[in-house]
Formats: C-alpha cells, structure tokens, sequence
C-alpha cells in the first residue's frame, strides 16, 4: 500500500523502466502522473494521468499536487530538477548511472559519469528528500543483438569473455517506486546490478536458451568493432566508454550488487530477463 497522499510524477513513463515503474505504483494504490510527448500512444494503465509534455517544455500545473517524482536521466534532467526544486515538490528520485560513483578509472571522464554527475550536482543542490539509484548496465543494451540473432543466428564483437552482471528493468522500476512510495530514504544512493556475471558468450548462449536456438558469438577486434559503429554513427566517446568497459571486465568481472537492500526483491536473473524479452529475438 502506498504510504503517498498526493500524484507521483514519472518522466520517461513510456520507457523500458518507467512503464515497470509506472504499473508497480498503480498496485500499490498511487496516483500517478505521466509526462511523455506522445499521450495518444502511450497505452499507460487506466487511471493514470497522461499529461503531454517533456524536459524542453513542461506543461503548466505538472508539478500541482505532485509529492513525489522520478527523473529520467534525459537530456534536459538538470533544469527539470530544478523546476521540481522550484516547486517544492517533496522528494525526488533519480536514475543515475553506477558510472557516477567512480569505481572504476574508466568512469572518469566517461560519457556515461560526465552525463549522470551534472544530474546528480544538480539533485543534491536541491533541499528535497532525494534518492539517487546507479544500476550498472542493463539487460535491455543486449536488444542491440537481435537484428543479427534474428538473422544470421548470432552476433559478432570484442571481448568475449569480459563478464558483466545485467539488470533486468523491472528491478530498476521496483528500486524506484520503493523510494518514491517510502519516505524517510533522503541523502540514500543505491548501487544495483543484476544477481550474476556472465561473461558475454555466456549471456548470448542464455538468450539462445530462452528462444530454443543455439547462438554463435563471433569474437572480432576493437577496431573491428569501433569501426561497424562509426558506420552506425556511434560517437567516439561511447565507442571508447563500451570497449574500456568490456576490456576491463575479462579479468575483474562486475561485482554484483544486491538490489533487494532497497525493493526487498531478488534480483531477476538474465535468464528470466531472456524468457521476458524473447520475443525480441525469435
């Protein structure tokens, strides 16, 4: 049951986490706001209020009668963070990137850190009751191998035994509403992964599992790889960020982080993500 007594604003609400989030508050009983550019296709669950709008133009009244609301690390989430600042809305809960905590010597610098540390200044400059949750990488990045599973019965790329532990979105969804719907967790930071590290042949063959196919991973170098996704208009600095990423990770997999310290779930496995998202492949 939701602990809230005014509307829980979510952006990015049509989106792989905020249509999760979006339904687990609705069964807790939460009044739910939704911004998204597109209402007339946005199939959000009945009962939800739709308003049109984004980070660029926010409608007027949309923080009326909000307590809570969830930041979508788009572009724009620093001037909507301090919109919601302005408008005194209560508690506020971001999702980040575990890049942001600099763990890693990669992460310095990195698009991913440089992008989720401005957000997240931002944030604690604010006087409300925030909360900031940093997954690491999620299963849904690995629906950039469908096409070529569809089609060529498995995929190629560097690294194939650099081992990462893939969140399920739902997880991240159930970390939100959790904060959002619990007062009390202000000044809190929640790094989450998924429950295991597989290395990347080890996730294709679970994908391959949950469509009944078996899978081929084809390994081919850096360069190789940098130079598909140039053709694909992937930046430098986001080919750079994946290739130290997955460079890093062949000797010291991720380590996994338990997210039911937050939602008081276990974590899905890929293999469940696999079996949720088979559609996508088959």
């Amino acid at each position: 049951m939701t602990t809230t007594t005014g509307s829980i604003l979510v952006t990015g609400a049509t989106g792989h986490v905020g249509r999760h989030l979006v339904a687990e508050l609705r069964r807790a009983g939460a009044s739910v706001r939704a911004l998204t550019r597109r209402p007339d296709v946005a199939d959000l669950p009945t009962g939800v209020d739709v308003v049109e709008g984004d980070f660029d133009s926010l409608p007027s009244g949309v923080f009326d009668g909000v307590e809570a609301a969830f930041i979508f690390p788009a572009d724009g989430a620093v001037e909507f963070v301090k919109a919601a600042a302005a408008a005194q809305v209560p508690r506020l809960v971001l999702l980040s990137s575990l890049a942001a905590a600099l763990e890693h010597e990669r992460d310095h610098g990195s698009a991913s850190q440089l992008h989720h540390a401005a957000i997240e200044e931002a944030l604690r400059a604010t006087e409300a009751e925030w909360t900031i949750l940093r997954p690491g990488t999620f299963a849904n990045n690995l629906l950039s191998w469908a096409p070529s599973i569809r089609y060529t019965g498995g995929v190629s790329g560097p690294y194939p035994t650099s081992a990462q532990a893939p969140i399920h979105e739902a997880d991240v969804a159930a970390a939100a509403a959790a904060a959002l719907l619990q007062p009390g967790r202000g000044g809190e930071i929640h790094a989450m992964t998924g429950p295991e590290a597989l290395t990347r042949r080890e996730q294709l063959a679970v994908i391959g599992t949950a469509i009944g196919r078996e899978l081929t991973f084809t390994e081919n170098s850096p360069e190789e790889f940098a130079a598909e996704m140039r053709q694909y208009g992937v930046g430098d600095s986001i080919i750079t960020m994946l290739l130290d990423y997955w460079s890093d990770t062949v000797d010291q997999p991720d380590a996994v982080r338990r997210t039911e310290l937050l939602n008081g779930r276990a974590s899905r496995t890929l293999a469940e993500w696999a079996r949720d998202h088979a559609a996508d492949f088959a």
